[in-house]
């Protein structure tokens, strides 16, 4: 049930992307879609009967591998990352024109050809 959730969510994102016009909207679709996939790769990175990788008294033979965990920080960062390069480029255009619908951007940036 919870895979078929996070698979909505990554397909709410996807189509976010592809249908809506507005840039932010479009931004926002890929901030949902990535964090679906990272929800996704947790998901099935975790697995029952795993202890956290911490010594204690008592000796247990079955540890979690913290590569995962790794590269999961690395993937929200460097989502964070791409997010916030995404809106500059947003706020750029933005000051050119007067909406951020990209037919209209499209339009008021394309040449005319004689």
């Amino acid at each position: 049930m919870l895979e078929a959730f996070i698979f909505a969510t990554i397909f709410f994102g996807f189509f976010g992307i592809i249908l809506k016009d507005n840039l932010m909207m479009k931004i926002i679709g890929m901030d949902v879609m990535s964090t679906g996939v990272i929800a996704y790769y947790v998901l099935i990175s975790s697995r029952n009967g795993l202890f956290t990788p911490i010594m204690n008294e008592s000796t247990q033979d079955n540890y979690a591998d913290p590569v995962p965990q790794a590269v999961i920080l690395t993937a929200i960062v460097i989502g964070f990352s791409i997010q916030a390069l995404m809106l500059v480029g947003v706020m750029k255009l933005a000051q050119n024109n007067p909406t951020l619908e990209t037919k209209e951007i499209e339009k008021n940036n394309t040449p005319i050809k004689n």
